[in-house]
């Protein structure tokens, strides 16, 4: 009977997309998403079933309303000892400032008097609240030098002089007040200072209102300012990895670039070698006719030695250009179909040295 009860819950909670939707609002704090909730069915019911006994916090009814009691209490004796010791700061603030007035001035004997009642009532009533353990202590515990707060409050000044201090103390406190007021005022807005004290105190009584707008909108500059900081760290990210990803094509592009223009470079050289390799072929086959024609004189002979001599420093340095340009084309094996033709160049060069090669060798026989 629960069951259908429950399952008639769930149904009237929604369907599908709606369900997930409303379970996801229920629980705000649980780091969940609708992907999740559709993965596993059953969990979803059951955070379904849940959220009708809890709230967005996870807290039943009951508890909550314990919880509120509870805060509202804990408000109340925050209230009590705020002001408490908001009152105790501003006598201790009073004595001191009467302490200086001292030291610098002349004090009316009364006056003088009025602050040292003061200031032994507020010592004493700090040691008898030290020596009187509270309701949550033990009350067998030892006393500090077996004092009393009955032993303390003997202390006291004479009853005449309370008497005149419970009279005097709310005119000096509120003048005490009044300056301090005063003196936040001019802080805050310095153009006031100069201002009547009529004005003042029309414009103190607006200052709290200030100031809690003040601390509102501070701390929704100072939020702003951490959305802001967390933005431009993605955004920087992400500019990062874009500026990454363009260095990287900047980079295809130059490589693919520089390959283009070494392979045009290297077809140059290998026509410059070509016609090269055919001016000195022409040139060799050229002295062979001569030598064949010349007679065996010594002169002839030197001139031929000067000849082979000559083509076979221009063979070595083409054999140079040679292996040179067979390094560089060993790099662009890479480059598929346009490497291609330029193997069929060094192939047709080659067989071109060689046969160069065999002339030389045949006109070095022939002087021989």
């Amino acid at each position: 009977m629960s069951g259908s009860t429950e399952t008639a819950n769930i149904s009237s909670l929604g369907k599908g997309d709606t369900l997930h939707q409303q379970v996801l609002a229920s629980f705000p704090l649980c780091h969940m998403t609708e992907e999740d909730l559709i993965q596993n069915p059953q969990f979803c019911k059951l955070l379904a079933t849940l959220a009708q006994h809890v709230d967005q916090t996870g807290l039943t009814a009951p508890l909550k309303t314990e919880l509120d009691k509870a805060e509202k209490k804990l408000q109340i004796q925050k209230l009590q000892w705020l002001r408490s010791e908001s009152l105790h700061r501003g006598l201790q603030e009073m004595i001191q400032n009467h302490c200086v007035r001292k030291h610098h001035a002349t004090v009316p004997p009364d006056q003088n008097m009025f602050y040292e009642t003061m200031e032994r009532c507020l010592l004493v009533a700090q040691c008898v609240r030290q020596l009187d353990p509270s309701n949550t202590t033990n009350q067998d515990q030892p006393s500090v030098l077996g004092l009393t707060p009955q032993l303390v409050m003997e202390l006291m000044p004479s009853e005449k002089n309370v008497q005149s201090l419970k009279q005097g103390l709310p005119r000096q406190l509120e003048k005490h007040l009044k300056e301090k007021c005063l003196s936040l005022l001019s802080y805050y807005q310095p153009e006031w200072e100069h201002e009547s004290e009529g004005l003042k105190m029309a414009k103190l009584s607006h200052l709290s209102a200030q100031l809690d707008k003040e601390k509102k909108r501070a701390e929704s500059l100072k939020e702003t300012c951490r959305e802001n900081t967390v933005l431009l760290q993605r955004q920087t990210e992400l500019y990062l990895t874009e500026l990454t990803k363009c260095i990287q094509l900047f980079q295809s592009f130059i490589l693919n670039h520089r390959l283009k223009i070494q392979t045009d470079l290297d077809r140059k050289k290998l026509d410059y070698f070509e016609g090269k390799c055919e001016l000195i072929l022409q040139k060799i086959k050229a002295e062979m006719v001569e030598i064949q024609l010349d007679t065996y004189t010594p002169d002839s002979i030197s001139a031929h030695r000067k000849i082979r001599e000559k083509l076979e420093s221009e063979l070595k340095a083409c054999k140079a250009e040679k292996q040179s340009v067979e390094l560089k084309l060993a790099s662009f094996e890479i480059l598929g179909k346009d490497f291609e033709a330029l193997a069929e160049e060094y192939c047709r060069l080659r067989q071109e040295m060689e046969m160069k090669n065999w002339a030389l060798k045949e006109f070095t026989q022939y002087n021989d």
